[in-house]
């Protein structure tokens, strides 16, 4: 299954028992692609994101490569905005989350991740 959309806002928060609240951050990104394995739950994309709300600093930190997260957003495809729901979660990021700075000094990033569950449907 593989699941894309374009330019979503992601909303980040860590995940915790209990759940937090609040997100650490809110992103726009140009693109969001996931696809399920069998085996390893899912893996997937973030392309081209930077924050519109929080800081992302903590995704690069020691403690931050070793925590996992949950990832909300809504589908825009979706008329109903009950149905519209979607999240992954058990998030880990499996390399560095790289970013480049612009010549205005804004940092445009880009991640790979594996979650354990999701809701995509």
């Amino acid at each position: 299954m593989d699941y894309v959309l374009r330019k979503p806002v992601l909303t980040l928060y860590r995940e915790r028992i209990p759940r937090e609240k609040e997100p650490f951050a809110v992103v726009k990104a140009l693109k969001l692609a996931v696809s399920k394995s069998e085996k390893e739950g899912y893996n997937g994309i973030i392309s081209s994101f930077f924050p519109l709300m929080g800081n992302l600093d903590c995704l690069s930190s020691v403690e931050g490569k070793k925590d996992y997260y949950v990832i909300c957003w809504f589908d825009d495809k979706v008329e109903s905005l009950n149905e519209s729901y979607r999240r992954l979660a058990g998030v880990a990021f499996t390399s560095e989350v790289q970013y480049v700075v612009d010549e205005r000094g804004k940092r445009t990033y880009e991640a790979r991740f594996k979650a354990k569950t999701g809701k995509l449907e």
